[in-house]
């Protein structure tokens, strides 16, 4: 089995892709564009994409490459980020004047860049930014990364855990080309996506179903759609199965106030959501 992700080898994308298959050979990709597209076109089996943090929230926009219909949500995966100040073999904290790591990378870690005054360089992944720093020659350039991209390029860590927050987490979503539904009598998660228009009230009528009906929605985003101002996107993850009374019944109140209702993917709740 091939997996896909973001970054180059060493990524946490990448560490995500090992946790939950050991087995598997994994498939770095420059964009999530393009790890899409890796599995959409049989290249890879499934992919593996972070959708948001615990320190600075969403990550991906999933938003915009779900809705293509080719991917389905197959399962989720929490996986806990150590970020390590990665450098050339012989450098020290007081030599490092810059960082380079992804955009995302460098925001949970902000504060503790900031109280030290390093100067936060934004590269396309944070084991890329690690391969970059082992061939760069300077002790004075440094990487976030994880450790085994340290490992990797023959880095030193010169601090672990830096990010800003104690328990910083990313959940990763699953993606296959076919649909994998979970059992109606397990502990499920259920993602969708529906469009309103712009109008007073209408998400409140829309998500008064899953309200009445006892749903509990974990996650809701908005997003605008088509170039204007006039209608939004929402994506929902819900506790439940639309095969269950409760959501069904909430499903179906939905339609009747909102556009272009699709479920994305009815997969296992990782137990990290019982265990938080």
């Amino acid at each position: 089995m091939k997996i896909a992700f973001q970054g180059a080898f060493g990524a946490n994308s990448d560490m995500a892709c090992r946790a939950v298959y050991p087995d598997c050979e994994t498939i770095p990709c420059f964009g999530f564009d393009d790890a899409f597209e890796t599995a959409c076109s049989g290249a890879a089996d499934l992919a593996m994409i972070p959708v948001e943090n615990s320190v600075v929230g969403r990550v991906a926009d999933v938003h915009r490459l779900l809705p293509q219909g080719r991917l389905h949500i197959v399962g989720e995966h929490y996986q806990p980020i150590e970020h390590n100040l990665l450098a050339l073999k012989g450098a020290t904290l007081d030599d490092i004047k810059t960082v380079e790591s992804h955009v995302q990378a460098l925001a949970q870690c902000q504060k503790w860049l900031k109280s030290r005054n390093i100067v936060p360089v934004i590269h396309a992944d944070t084991a890329g930014a690690a391969e970059k720093v082992s061939k760069s020659g300077d002790k004075t350039v440094a990487a976030i990364a994880s450790s085994l991209a340290g490992k990797i390029y023959g880095l030193e860590s010169l601090a672990t855990g830096i990010a800003d927050g104690p328990k910083n987490t990313t959940r990763f979503l699953i993606l296959s080309r076919e649909a994998q539904e979970a059992a109606p009598d397990s502990d499920c998660i259920t993602t969708l996506i529906f469009r309103v228009r712009s109008v007073p009230a209408a998400l409140y009528k829309a998500l008064g179903g899953f309200a009445t009906n006892g749903v509990n929605i974990t996650k809701l985003e908005s997003y605008l759609v088509d170039g204007n101002f006039t209608a939004a996107q929402f994506y929902v993850d819900v506790e439940g199965h639309p095969k269950n009374r409760p959501l069904r019944l909430a499903l179906e109140e939905l339609a009747f106030f909102a556009n272009e209702v699709k479920i994305l993917g009815i997969y296992p709740a990782h137990p990290f959501r019982r265990a938080s």
